[in-house]
């Protein structure tokens, strides 16, 4: 299968967060390398968000990311910002993006869970 990795750093916006009113503000920074020999296409994206506290999830899917389904060439990285809202400090997120490979087929790519966490949150 293609070798296709994924690189996420979260970062935990102070400015727009409002602990008093259960606004946790994450933005996180996704950087995809194609190590194949051939360009790899995003299609769509799965992503699964966990409460910390409540181990409760939500799910979202869509196609491409920030409203593109960049064609990445071999060797090549494709990194994007993107953002979520949650009502706790602390929790996870993890997924996959759905990939076209050169001869027309799908096959997903694993985003690995990485961690949200509020400054000050982790002990």
């Amino acid at each position: 299968m293609a070798k296709v990795f994924v690189h996420v750093m979260p970062h935990y916006m102070t400015e727009e967060s409002s602990p008093a009113k259960k606004r946790y503000v994450f933005s996180y920074t996704v950087s995809i390398t194609n190590e194949t020999l051939e360009p790899v296409q995003l299609m769509s994206r799965h992503w699964i968000i966990t409460n910390g506290e409540t181990l409760d999830t939500q799910e979202v899917r869509g196609e491409g990311v920030i409203g593109q389904q960049p064609i990445i060439k071999p060797g090549d990285s494709y990194t994007y910002t993107s953002g979520t809202v949650m009502e706790t400090p602390v929790g996870t997120m993890n997924g996959h993006y759905t990939m076209l490979d050169h001869k027309g087929e799908l096959f997903d790519v694993t985003i690995p869970v990485f961690t949200l966490a509020a400054t000050n949150s982790v002990h």
